[in-house]
């Protein structure tokens, strides 16, 4: 069961930094949506959404090593 949790916890954070990288592909690609005024921001939430998912991954990757301690010892 807590597999599954951590599977649709992972997921979502994917998918909107899926959806982000998808922004700024069409920005770039001049595929308009008309919720935002100008391109430029488009591509500026797409980078953020994309920047927030990566970030959220990581940072659930980093807190479960740790936590089974599995990660390298910090050298002073």
């Amino acid at each position: 069961m807590s597999r599954t949790i951590a599977l649709l916890v992972l997921l979502i954070p994917g998918v909107i930094a899926a959806f982000g990288i998808k922004l700024m592909r069409d920005s770039l690609f001049a595929d308009f949506y008309p919720v935002f005024f100008h391109i430029g921001i488009q591509f500026f939430i797409g980078l953020v959404l994309f920047l927030a998912g990566i970030a959220f991954i990581g940072g659930f990757i980093v807190h479960r090593d740790r936590k089974k301690e599995t990660t390298a010892k910090k050298k002073n």
